[in-house]
């Protein structure tokens, strides 16, 4: 048996502490994603490469075993095992036992958005704990091991959670919960128990209170409370948040009387019945606003598209293609589709369908910039830009050209819903090739230019169809005729003016006739 099964067996195997220390051992303990360290030993003394060192391993058992919950940075889990001396030798009663890494993407901090357990109630393998925001979605952090979950560090709300920091507390033994009731996370390398006194702790520098003038407080003005919260984070609760969002109360100006400063109802309560008013007075010469916090897809959409248009050489290339066909096709098959049980096609599926052909026809703009060379994919994956509450999403249809027409319409159809609901996963939008916004039949934008989506050469902006006047087969006829205008953005590093306009007239070509992108029987998957 492995070093590693041993770990996972630690409540049967406690008298094998003497197998645990071999050297195999010492490959799987010590080594965390989140940090970038690895274990030596030597002299019967193990260090960790890059962080602090640890004492001797071979420290007599104490009996309790818990876990602790963090946020890491790869998207699998990670179990590890702790030594067993981890924790200062003067704490009695408590032995921190094993680590339980839940990876997270490839971000750096993230959002508890719910805990769907509470304090006290046990847990088994696979139950969800509770969901966590990230830059781009919504993952569940399921648990490792049956237990009890002891304690919650961050609650609901908890905002802007760093890599690696600690969210909840889970024990094996449900009498050992109680003893984490005033747990507080440690901030050095070590964990730190409940029971610890400040004379057992090592002694600290002496914090400097910095004192800074105050200021005069401006006319009419509610006198706001400032409230020290670790971290600079606003901790309150989920009905708190909700009262100060119904009466448009900032959460920075409301002092709370919870547990570490976090805000409760009453508070939001007591602000407002002191004077604190749902709308913001402005001094003499000042203008109202409000302050929206950045969510983080907000924050890391900014980013990406602000290091596109500053690092991408963007040129602009518009066609206007006659979609009077296309809308025909589409009514001919619909019918077709729910006779079959499937979604109905729409002209954005359609638009993808054909951007597909059109990249696999004029391959340079299915390409990227990697400084030294071009890549060139040999899959088309078309990003569709989704707008929601939550933010901006692009969900991506893979093998677009390969697919038909049903299967495209349903799979836009299920991932716009995922995006809605903020439960994309990391598989739902990445490896795309090209990205296509659609700003014309929802919003009828008849034309507007698009930021590339780094790292893809191209992205493709749809605008709405319009009713023209057009010249008749004949003189001195005219006929009416419904247009669409397409401007796609260009990296000019990757794509030349004339490539640019050769796929804008193979796309025009595929949606002024259709039939060359769908079957003309009555099959289930049409194209």
């Amino acid at each position: 048996m492995s070093a590693a099964q041993l770990l996972r067996h630690s409540r049967k195997l406690r008298s094998l502490h003497i197998a645990i220390d071999s050297e195999r051992s010492a490959l799987a303990s010590y080594f965390s994603a989140a940090s970038g360290s690895f274990p030596t030993k030597g002299n019967g003394v193990e260090r960790r490469i890059g962080s602090p060192k640890f004492p001797l391993r071979n420290q007599p058992r104490k009996g309790l075993e818990t876990s602790k919950l963090s946020l890491g940075l790869n998207r699998s889990y990670t179990y590890r095992r702790s030594p067993d001396n981890c924790i200062p030798n003067t704490i009695s009663g408590l032995n921190v036992d094993r680590q339980l890494q839940q990876d997270i993407s490839q971000a750096v901090q993230g959002n508890i958005a719910r805990w769907l357990k509470k304090e006290g109630d046990k847990v088994s393998p696979g139950e969800v704990l509770c969901e966590v925001e990230t830059d781009k979605a919504t993952v569940e952090m399921e648990c490792m091991e049956e237990g009890y979950l002891a304690k919650i560090i961050h609650g609901d709300g908890a905002k802007e959670i760093k890599v690696g920091e600690i969210i909840a507390v889970t024990v094996e033994e449900e009498g050992d919960i109680k003893k984490f009731k005033d747990y507080k996370p440690s901030t050095s390398a070590a964990p730190v128990a409940p029971s610890e006194s400040k004379a057992q702790s090592e002694p600290t520098d002496p914090k400097v209170e910095e004192k800074t003038p105050s200021k005069a407080p401006e006319p009419k003005a509610p006198k706001i409370e400032e409230a020290s919260r670790p971290g600079d984070r606003i901790l309150s609760s989920p009905l708190a948040r909700r009262l100060a969002e119904d009466n448009n109360v900032p959460l920075s100006n409301v002092k709370g009387t919870g547990p570490d400063g976090r805000i409760l109802k009453a508070d939001i309560e007591d602000y407002l019945a002191k004077g604190g008013k749902k709308e913001s007075f402005a001094a003499p010469g000042q203008s109202c606003y409000t302050d929206v916090p950045n969510t983080l897809i907000r924050k890391v959409t900014a980013n990406r598209l602000l290091s596109s248009k500053q690092t991408i050489p963007h040129y602009y290339l518009t066609i206007d293609a006659r979609v009077d066909n296309l809308i025909k096709l589409r009514g001919e098959l619909n019918p077709l589709q729910e006779s079959a049980g499937g979604k109905k096609i729409s002209i954005n599926d359609l638009v993808i369908k054909a951007a597909a052909l059109a990249l696999r026809k004029v391959p340079q703009c299915n390409s990227s910039w990697m400084n030294n060379f071009i890549r060139q994919y040999h899959n088309v994956n078309i990003n569709v830009a989704v707008q929601t509450e939550h933010g901006l999403f692009v969900p991506v249809i893979r093998d677009a050209d390969k697919k038909g027409l049903g299967t495209i319409a349903e799979e836009v159809k299920q991932l716009a819903q995922r995006a809605r609901d903020n439960s994309l996963k990391p598989e739902d939008y990445e490896g795309g090739t090209f990205t296509i916004s659609n700003l014309g039949g929802p919003f009828g934008i008849k034309q507007f230019c698009a930021i590339i989506n780094h790292p893809q050469s191209a992205i493709l902006a749809i605008g709405s169809a319009e009713r023209r006047v057009i010249p008749g087969s004949a003189n001195g006829q005219y006929e009416f005729g419904s247009f669409m205008s397409a401007t796609m953005s260009c990296d000019h590093r990757v794509i030349d003016g004339a490539i640019g306009a050769e796929f804008l007239k193979a796309f025009k070509g595929y949606i002024e006739n259709p039939t060359s992108i769908a079957k003309p029987s009555g099959a289930e998957d049409y194209g």
